[in-house]
């Protein structure tokens, strides 16, 4: 009697293990991998807080400056591949459809406050964007009233720079005194490794995409024609002669030596974006005030740029692995609907990542740039949308790379860039829609 007892027991104890066990795997994972390391720590926290909360295991894993698709690319050839993962708009989506979940009729998906926000194709929904940014020329405040008090500047007031040519005699002056204002130059370091120089084989070469898609009123192209590749000329030759180093080692300089040169004073301007607040305001006495910052439309020399306003647009759309389980699905969904709903989420959204996020339940930035962004549509400036997303591959962005690197150190020549904007355009969307 005693040992059937002891039998009984034994066997709830095991029915008791096993059935948590499987409730334990039933509630899923949660397994995100970051594009932006800006936002790294942020991720991590956030992370941490909603596992506290919900009991439910949350990993990020953040890739390196530049590397996004190669890292994701390994991780997806894992077992334990990544449950939430991102696109950068629908060239991107081309690579990764068949791993991308129907969002459709999910309640993150009814969050957003336009539907335009929602990546579709096929009439299913396959990606969310999940910030609204914009990106121009940062400047420090105190550095260019600086500039403006001195005896030697034709431009005074920051208002007067409108177009590429003020903005260039700004620029052109700022070096050539550059000791009496005390930096090393009117730039930072224009890097061209892989943690940099997306700032100028996507950012910066938008403006040309973008003038030569309003010009032929379309909005993708297989083949582009270069109409404005001398205002990109225009542009990358101001950065490169106008910098804390010269051209030639703009090769091995990286985003980190940007940021420092920046918000340690030593270069007026700095080309990126709201984003980047995080890295470059005052901490620990180092960075800049948000009263001490400032933003510019990029100018390349357009006709009616006077009008233009800074670029903002999204390329990042949150994706739910489709090959996941489907409790891992089902976690990683209820997290992104804590992400843009609950407090803790939305407050890390708007405050530790600075995003303006396109939900229903979004806090507003207290980013500066990110005000100074609105204030420039309320003015009645035209924001320049993000045309670079309909770049058409990764291979484009780094011949175009490249040449441009090449171009600064002597090594080639505008038409090298050229060819490979233009010619590489056309080969790459062939390839691509084969």
């Amino acid at each position: 009697m005693k040992r059937k007892t002891i039998w009984l027991v034994l066997c709830i104890l095991l029915i008791t293990l096993f059935s948590g066990c499987s409730r334990k795997n039933d509630t899923g994972k949660v397994y995100y991998l970051n594009f932006k390391p800006e936002q790294d720590a942020a991720w991590q926290q956030l992370a941490q807080k909603y596992t506290e909360e919900t009991g439910v295991e949350v990993e990020v894993l953040t890739a390196a400056e530049g590397q996004y698709e190669q890292t994701l690319t390994g991780e997806m050839d894992k077992s334990d591949a990544p449950t939430l993962f991102q696109v950068n708009g629908p060239v991107g989506l081309a690579n990764w459809k068949d791993y991308c979940l129907d969002l459709s009729g999910s309640k993150v998906l009814g969050e957003l406050t336009d539907d335009s926000f929602a990546l579709r194709e096929d009439d299913k929904v396959y990606g969310i964007a999940y910030a609204v940014e914009t990106y121009g020329i940062i400047y420090n405040k105190t550095l260019l009233d600086k500039y403006f008090d001195s005896d030697f500047s034709t431009v005074k007031r920051v208002e007067d720079i409108n177009n590429f040519d003020s903005f260039s005699s700004v620029v052109r002056e700022i070096q050539s005194h550059k000791e009496e204002l005390g930096v090393q130059g009117a730039f930072t370091s224009a890097g061209m490794d892989a943690s940099s120089d997306w700032r100028f084989k996507n950012h910066l070469a938008n403006l040309p995409i973008y003038y030569e898609y309003t010009e032929r009123d379309i909005t993708s192209a297989d083949k582009i024609e270069g109409r404005f590749l001398d205002g990109y000329k225009n542009i990358w030759d101001l950065y490169i002669n106008n910098s804390t180093v010269e051209p030639t080692a703009l090769s091995s300089k990286t985003a980190t030596d940007a940021a420092t040169e920046f918000k340690t004073g030593k270069a007026v301007f700095y080309q990126n974006g709201t984003w980047e607040y995080g890295n470059i305001k005052e901490q620990n006495g180092v960075g800049l005030k948000d009263e001490e910052l400032g933003i510019l439309p990029i100018y390349i020399g357009a006709p009616g740029e006077e009008e233009q306003g800074l670029c903002t647009g999204s390329e990042n759309y949150w994706c739910v692995n489709a090959r996941a389980s489907q409790a891992d699905q089902q976690a990683t969904l209820d997290f992104l609907y804590w992400v843009v709903s609950d407090e803790d989420g939305t407050e890390a959204l708007a405050e530790d990542m600075g995003f303006v996020a396109p939900f229903k339940m979004a806090l507003e930035a207290e980013n500066p740039l990110v005000k100074i962004a609105a204030e420039y549509v309320s003015d009645g400036k035209t924001p320049v949308s993000w045309a670079f997303t309909t770049i058409p591959s990764d291979n484009w962005k780094n011949a175009l790379g490249t040449a441009l690197t090449q171009y600064a150190a002597g090594k080639g020549s505008w038409d090298d860039v050229e060819r490979a904007f233009v010619e590489g355009w056309e080969s790459e969307y062939a390839a691509a829609h084969k």
